[in-house]
């Protein structure tokens, strides 16, 4: 009767394997509390769409180099973006495609629903 109860109480596509552990929750509430400045946020849809060096970047956000410096050092600790230098110049693009996927996902899905509203 107990199994029944279990079954019954517990959707059949969630299994306990499914589900975040406590570590896995707490690695990913991290990553997203790095997502959460809005200044990263306007680097990281700059890098979307292009490779750009420190000085553009601060440029484009009107942000100071020093700043953008500082909010790269973060993206790059969290492996959101990689750099190359080119002489004195550094340049920044998104670490991978599972990156670029997240932002444009977040972004479409910021998009209809403001459609929606």
């Amino acid at each position: 009767m107990a199994d029944a109860v279990t079954r019954a109480s517990t959707p059949d596509h969630a299994s306990n394997s499914e589900m975040l552990s406590v570590d896995q929750a707490q690695a990913m509430a991290e990553f997203f509390a790095v997502l959460a400045d809005p200044n990263r946020l306007r680097i990281l849809s700059v890098l979307a769409q292009q490779e750009t060096c420190v000085q553009d970047l601060a440029m484009l956000t009107a942000m100071s180099e020093s700043a953008v410096s500082h909010q790269l050092r973060t993206l790059r600790t969290c492996r959101l973006v990689r750099y190359r230098k080119r002489g004195r110049k550094v340049f920044y693009t998104l670490k991978d495609q599972h990156i670029q996927m997240l932002y444009q996902a977040v972004a479409e899905h910021l998009e209809e629903s403001n459609e929606q509203s």
